[in-house]
């Protein structure tokens, strides 16, 4: 085991701050305090957090492919997570199932019909904003 550097002044401490010049930004020092504050001024679950962390940085999304990169079953993120946020105004359908491209060129080497399209989805304003106002309280020091 290496020697100490601490002084023997310390070793009966609870804890002990590192000195600043040997660390960077910790900005999830705080994460368990900020989600429970979130989670009290706001209707978002710790859940419904997370997802909305995890879709911030898409233009779009379905919801085959939030649950295999979320790794959860497809079912249960359309019920748990996609739906209750789409009713709370957080998430809306960016290309709907009929929504068809206005270019020729796109109809022409579609692998996806009308029939067999899947929805995408996107984060709306309202959840970009709540998101940024989540990374600004871990900021705080």
């Amino acid at each position: 085991m290496p020697k100490s550097r601490v002084s023997k002044v310390r070793m009966f401490r609870e804890s002990s701050k590192m000195k600043p010049y040997f660390l960077n930004k910790n900005y999830l020092k705080r994460l368990n305090q900020v989600r429970k504050q979130f989670h009290s001024t706001t209707d978002l679950s710790p859940s419904e957090l997370d997802f909305l962390l995890w879709a911030y940085d898409l233009e779009f999304f379905t919801i085959e492919f939030a649950a295999k990169d979320y790794d959860m079953n497809k079912g249960n993120v359309g019920a748990r997570l996609i739906f209750p946020l789409m009713n709370s105004g957080y998430v809306y359908k960016h290309f709907d199932k009929l929504t068809s491209s206005k270019m020729y060129i796109d109809q022409i080497f579609r692998g996806e019909t009308k029939f067999n399209y899947r929805v995408r989805y996107a984060i709306t304003q309202k959840a970009r904003l709540a998101v940024q106002r989540f990374y600004s309280m871990l900021e705080q020091e």
